[in-house]
């Protein structure tokens, strides 16, 4: 028999009406699954065909987990590690097909919707806007896993542009200090979502960097939270705002001419 195919498939953010069209489709098809059973639905799971080998992963340690795809990849055609997120995000992608490709066995990946954007969508919020930010930073505080030289948070924040802070909200007194030292506002707006979209669990809290985390300590929100910190954030209350280029009728672009106006008749 050929060894089989490993995809790796972002489950998304937690509703399971979020995975993907694809990523459906391998979870029907797959001979094996391993899945992050702390952190993915298991009603993705539920898609499985009869037989099917499901395991949780959550009790495994790197080397398990990669050792049990390669065994599942010797006895079926298609198996799937589903992964929380997309898999290329703090998804420890690159350790897991390491070993592999070192073995000779194909592995393809399926992205998969962010809590990033499940955690704006969830309030009606967009994490640009013009003339106020065009760039988003994904990124963490630093915890039991060091940050990278130059990506400290305080260095990050001095941008002011959007953030969207994962796997920190044990750390959020860390994020305010960060925010302060970079010279963000006591009244900036913050946004923390837990478990974004999930069916009956996702929590929403709105507050400012001066009472984000008093907030957060009265919903007991201590895991699974995206932060957001971002200029964008209460937008569609503003009085003014400043429009997208690309929808104006005076802008021209390869599908539509832009329209100019026409002189006004000055003629008597």
């Amino acid at each position: 028999m050929m060894p089989g195919k490993i995809w790796f498939v972002g489950a998304g953010p937690g509703d399971p009406d979020l995975l993907t069209v694809k990523g459906r489709r391998l979870l029907e098809e797959s001979g094996a699954i391993l899945y992050v059973g702390s952190l993915v639905d298991k009603a993705a799971t539920l898609l499985a065909p009869p037989g099917c080998v499901i395991r949780d992963s959550k009790d495994m340690t790197l080397d398990e987990m990669s050792d049990w795809l390669l065994d599942q990849a010797s006895r079926h055609a298609t198996v799937v590690r589903l992964q929380t997120g997309a898999p290329g995000l703090y998804g420890a992608l690159i350790e897991m097909t390491r070993p592999l490709t070192a073995a000779g066995i194909a592995w393809a990946v399926v992205p998969g919707v962010s809590s990033a954007m499940a955690a704006v969508a969830a309030v009606g919020e967009t994490l640009t806007l013009p003339e106020v930010t065009q760039t988003v930073i994904l990124t963490r505080v630093a915890g039991r896993t060091p940050m990278p030289d130059g990506e400290d948070l305080e260095s990050l924040a001095s941008h002011r542009c959007t953030l969207c802070i994962y796997l920190s909200i044990t750390l959020l007194h860390e994020v305010q200090k960060a925010l302060r030292a970079a010279g963000w506002a006591e009244d900036a707006p913050i946004l923390v979502v837990q478990k974004a979209s999930l069916p009956g669990e996702e929590k929403i809290i709105r507050g400012t960097l001066a009472d984000i985390k008093q907030k957060c300590q009265a919903e007991q929100v201590s895991s699974q939270a995206m932060i957001v910190s971002s200029p964008t954030l209460g937008a569609a209350d503003w009085e003014t705002l400043a429009r997208s280029k690309l929808y104006d009728p005076s802008f021209t672009h390869r599908f539509r001419r832009g329209l100019t106006k026409t002189p006004e008749n000055t003629n008597g």
